[in-house]
């Protein structure tokens, strides 16, 4: 007698969801998102907002966008992801639906429900798809975590909310922890 087999997800599974419901699609499974707690969205919110000023006051291409926005980083529907913020500066991959490649730049705030993906799963797709810089900001133990895929074996690096942290895509931006209202 043969197992039976777990049916594997697709894109159609996530647009079938009732509007509003947050979820992605990694390896033909749904992961399900709660809704963003207040400090996420605290956080979220000033982050976004110093990378935006950033690349406005240089006149940069790149663009920054938030959660909810679907990201297919392997410029196909088979996996979709809602990073808290995605940095995107080749403008050809970012369509109506969504983003078609891999953002330069992605950041995860994570909670204890979405640690595990955030860590594991996710850094090593992120990787995979050529993601450049990987941010997971970890609100309940006060520390961010910076992954640089650019380099050959990419370095990891944690960082406190009292630190400054130079984001490695750009050539001269600092964000300091400290100085946002968190």
């Amino acid at each position: 007698m043969a197992l039976p087999q777990e049916h594997v997800k697709t894109i159609e599974d996530i647009n079938t969801l009732p509007e509003g419901t947050l979820a992605e699609l990694i390896d033909g499974q749904i992961y399900y998102q709660a809704s963003p707690s207040k400090t996420h969205q605290r956080i979220s919110r000033e982050l976004l907002v110093v990378i935006d000023s950033y690349i406005k006051s240089r006149k940069g291409s790149c663009e920054v966008y938030s959660a909810p926005f679907d990201i297919f980083i392997n410029n196909d529907e088979s996996e979709c992801f809602i990073p808290d913020i995605s940095i995107i500066c080749n403008p050809d991959i970012v369509k109506e639906r969504g983003c078609y490649g891999a953002p330069d730049w992605i950041i995860e705030i994570t909670s204890p429900s979405t640690a595990s993906n955030d860590y594991l799963l996710k850094s090593v797709k992120y990787h995979a798809a050529g993601v450049k810089e990987y941010w997971i900001v970890n609100p309940s133990k006060e520390i961010v975590s910076i992954y640089n895929f650019s380099e050959k074996n990419y370095i990891q690096q944690n960082y406190t909310f009292k630190d400054k942290v130079k984001v490695n895509i750009f050539d001269d931006l600092v964000i300091d922890f400290s100085a946002l209202n968190l």
